[in-house]
């Protein structure tokens, strides 16, 4: 093979073996900015766009790229890598499908899009198949109005919220949106596990001016559960120097935390402050109607049809997270597939049976009423009674809304136990005391402890 610089082709296969030997993330943030100058059976001679570059390559993935260079070269030939120079001819063929862009500056010549990151986006956590609604209506809006301008809305941007609420969802919707319109940009999302990680690495490898490059020429930095930082000075600190330098380049920093920055515990007022100067937004749990959408979508996802009164069983029974409803909803489609069956409500209380309230042998409504009847101190015999007054009308619509959720009792049954009430004051208790809740943590929080109290 002469020294003449080798076509594109030789160094696509020298690429495809790379990809084959190392995740996609860590080709496309130390390989992709390379080019292959010469290459014989006896030398291979390739350029990096700046030293750091070089010397990581060197420490980190001198065999696996010697390994490639000897199966092309059919030889065994000594590696050196270079710098480029400045007025060097731009080699093609860095990725197959474009050419690699050249360094203007001494950081990395391609995006380090989830460059290290432990995190792999999932297609389908996009803006379009997000939901909102009157409980993530502003994180929503906060993440758009970022991935559109970031840099220049809401920096720092941070969200926060009980699990499987869509988090994730919203951040990975940036990242999709920057990818599609601004893929110049440098974009690093990882687990503040993973940032913490490769922080204690550094540190005990004497590498910690790698990892200060890596993490501070980004465009846009997103870390997910940043809460994970509490009681870890050492890397509290050098967060603290990152989101600096990041904020004070104009780059964007987004967050997300399952609490409110000022309740993380034992986290430096310092951050808590920055955490502060952009947006705070909390992600609610779903309202009904909220969750009535996620189910339709869902359900045509799988190309299913979801009659009325199931799409009604699961918003009302499976209240407390995003994740779960999806995997209810999964649940019975793949079971209505498995076995061939229609579905309906009984399948949905077959699928379900292990997220659904106990059922009726472990609660009675006699159980329900002294336990609503001691919490808001009223006589069993009122509650039991035709009395209209709204300090007993209350909890007995609580009890009836509670023998609704936790038996398997029908709802003309259900007012047989209230003074021979009929179904319809039974469905209308039920769907006030339903709407209620979701518009007030308080009754939401007291309906929880009731069941607590009841089922246990």
């Amino acid at each position: 093979m002469s020294e003449s610089v080798p076509d594109r082709s030789v160094w696509e296969r020298v690429a495809t073996i790379l990809r084959r030997s190392v995740p996609r993330q860590q080709f496309e943030t130390w390989f992709r900015g390379m080019a292959l100058v010469a290459l014989t059976p006896d030398r291979a001679e390739l350029t990096v766009p700046n030293n750091f570059l070089r010397e990581w390559i060197l420490r980190k993935y001198f065999g696996v790229l010697r390994r490639a260079l000897r199966e092309v070269s059919e030889g065994d030939p000594e590696v050196e890598i270079r710098v480029g120079e400045e007025d060097a001819p731009p080699v093609e063929g860095a990725v197959a499908e474009e050419p690699a862009p050249r360094a203007p500056s001494p950081r990395p010549a391609a995006p380090v899009a989830y460059g290290e990151s432990d995190v792999i986006l999932n297609a389908q956590y996009t803006f379009d198949n997000f939901i909102p609604g009157p409980s993530n209506n502003f994180p929503y809006a906060a993440a758009l109005a970022v991935a559109d301008s970031p840099g220049k809305s809401y920096n720092p941007l941070f969200l926060h919220g009980s699990v499987g609420l869509g988090k994730t969802h919203l951040l990975q919707g940036i990242c999709h949106r920057l990818m599609e319109r601004r893929p110049d940009m440098r974009i690093l999302y990882l687990s503040c596990e993973t940032f913490t990680n490769h922080f204690v690495t550094a540190v005990a490898n004497g590498e910690l001016d790698g990892f200060r490059f890596r993490y501070r020429h980004v465009d846009v930095l997103l870390i997910d559960d940043i809460h994970f930082l509490a009681s870890r000075e050492r890397t509290q600190e050098e967060f603290f120097h990152t989101f600096n330098t990041l904020y004070n380049a104009n780059k964007q920093i987004i967050l997300s935390s399952d609490s409110n920055p000022a309740e993380i515990p034992t986290i430096e007022e310092r951050l808590v402050s920055r955490f502060k100067w952009g947006v705070v937004a909390k992600i609610d749990q779903p309202v009904y109607e909220t969750r009535v959408a996620i189910i339709a979508r869902k359900a045509r996802v799988h190309g299913a049809t979801f009659p009325d009164e199931v799409v009604k069983f699961l918003a009302e029974n499976i209240r407390s997270n995003i994740r779960e409803l999806e995997g209810a909803v999964n649940k019975v489609a793949g079971m209505a597939h498995i076995y061939q069956r229609a579905i309906d409500i009984d399948l949905a209380r077959e699928a379900l049976r292990d997220l659904l309230p106990p059922p009726s042998s472990r609660v009675s409504v006699d159980g329900i009423v002294r336990t609503v009847a001691d919490h808001f101190g009223v006589p069993v015999k009122d509650l039991m009674g035709k009395r209209r007054s709204k300090s007993i009308a209350h909890p007995r619509q609580i009890c009836m809304f509670l023998a609704r959720r936790l038996t398997s009792h029908s709802l003309e049954e259900i007012g047989g136990y209230f003074g021979g009430r009929d179904h319809t004051t039974v469905m209308y208790a039920y769907d006030k005391i339903r709407r209620e809740a979701e518009d007030s943590t308080d009754l939401a929080d007291t309906l929880e402890k009731l069941k607590l109290k009841v089922t246990s």
